[in-house]
């Protein structure tokens, strides 16, 4: 088997002295979602969390980390952030604001550094996976180890 070529998102993670898992795993263009990767490696819906980027009305821009099996609500996402209210960035603004595509944004190594939310539910797992930085890549690390190497927040921003 070929060795993991190394993204953004493991070469931060490497320089912090995190452990992580990287795994790699098959999909098409309609499994570009969490529910798949939770499903392809056997794990629970609540231990892979999803990356979305949203913007403020300050025009501050804010990633939310959430399980793949939750929706966020975009007035508690706005409350927890300090805004009047966020909205999501089009897919079409993900890959020059983060330098990511749909289906491979990692909470880790994005081009600039955003203040990022980790939903609640993160303190009742102890892994999780999140996008290793491309589309067939996660990894799985410690849940406080993604809250700390993100210096994310935690809150309840979901539905």
């Amino acid at each position: 088997m070929a060795a993991i070529k190394k993204t953004n998102a493991m070469r931060i993670l490497d320089k912090a002295g995190v452990d992580y898992k990287a795994m790699e795993y098959e999909y098409d263009e309609n499994d570009l979602d969490g529910h798949h990767v939770a499903e392809f490696f056997g794990i629970p819906y609540e231990e892979v969390f999803k990356t979305l980027v949203a913007k403020g009305d300050s025009g501050e821009y804010f990633v939310f980390c959430l399980s793949v099996d939750d929706e966020i609500d975009l007035k508690k996402a706005a409350k927890l952030a300090g805004q009047k209210r966020v909205e999501m960035i089009h897919v079409k603004e993900l890959l020059p604001l983060t330098g990511y595509i749909r289906g491979g944004c990692s909470p880790f190594g994005m081009k600039k550094k955003f203040r990022t939310f980790i939903d609640e539910m993160i303190l009742l797992v102890d892994e999780v996976c999140v996008s290793g930085g491309q589309r067939g890549l996660q990894l799985r690390l410690k849940s406080t180890d993604l809250v700390e190497q993100t210096e994310a927040t935690v809150g309840g921003f979901t539905t």
